[in-house]
């Protein structure tokens, strides 16, 4: 039998709304970063995954990566996901 397709949605603070989907995967959580370049100009990074542990090693990621690209700041925001039907 296959497995059924749903629709995810996740709703970041600042009120963005995505919806990841169909899929039949079952991510948790959605986490994004935005980042501020030297020239003041954003960039964004998104994703999502399996488990709340996983998206919280995308801290350290961002870290590291706002050291190699020289970002003047970031925010990383990690939601978790709601299935919906489609």
């Amino acid at each position: 039998m296959a497995k059924k397709r749903t629709y995810l949605t996740a709703t970041l603070p600042d009120g963005y709304v995505k919806t990841i989907g169909p899929t039949t995967t079952a991510f948790t959580h959605y986490w994004r970063i935005v980042a501020t370049l030297e020239n003041g100009k954003s960039e964004v990074f998104w994703g999502h995954t399996k488990s709340l542990a996983e998206a919280k090693r995308k801290t350290a990621a961002a870290g590291e990566a706002s050291k190699m690209r020289g970002w003047r700041s970031y925010a990383l925001d990690i939601v978790a996901v709601v299935p919906t039907d489609g």
